[in-house]
């Protein structure tokens, strides 16, 4: 599946995250890229929204990984971006996440571009400044149809 989606708000990016829990699978990761300030946690917010995670949720830049059991699946969320090299990942257990009964959501994924993700879905968000300042494209690639 490759869909797109213009999205003109924040709220409509925290939206179409939610949207995209309510068909999350146990196993599968989410894999998202962009620059900075394109949206990439504001996505994730909605999305732990549409698995009816109740806690706070902020972005773990300087934690790596969050993780969120109120749902209706576990929810692990990653962010890379200050990780050096794929080793890391490996010492702090990621790939038990990856293989877990919950679902991850993996900010800056792109920066490690020779793991091979199974049951990965790529979110790209871009800005698109010439439609207004909150203007996003995002194109989802793989996973299923929502």
């Amino acid at each position: 599946m490759q869909e797109t989606f213009i999205s003109t708000t924040v709220e409509e990016t925290y939206e179409f995250g939610k949207k995209l829990a309510s068909i999350a699978s146990p196993g599968e990761i989410y894999l998202l890229t962009g620059d900075l300030g394109t949206g990439k946690t504001v996505f994730t917010k909605g999305f732990a929204a549409g698995l009816g995670v109740r806690e706070y949720i902020t972005s773990p830049t300087f934690n790596i990984i969050k993780e969120y059991h109120s749902g209706r699946l576990p929810l692990y969320h990653f962010d890379l971006y200050r990780l050096s090299d794929e080793d890391e990942l490996y010492v702090i257990g990621a790939d038990e996440y990856w293989n877990s009964d919950g679902v991850c959501v993996i900010e800056w994924a792109d920066m490690f571009p020779d793991i091979v993700w199974e049951n990965a879905v790529s979110i790209e968000i871009k800005k698109d400044l010439s439609n207004g300042p909150d203007c996003r494209i995002i194109t989802v690639s793989g996973g299923k149809e929502c």
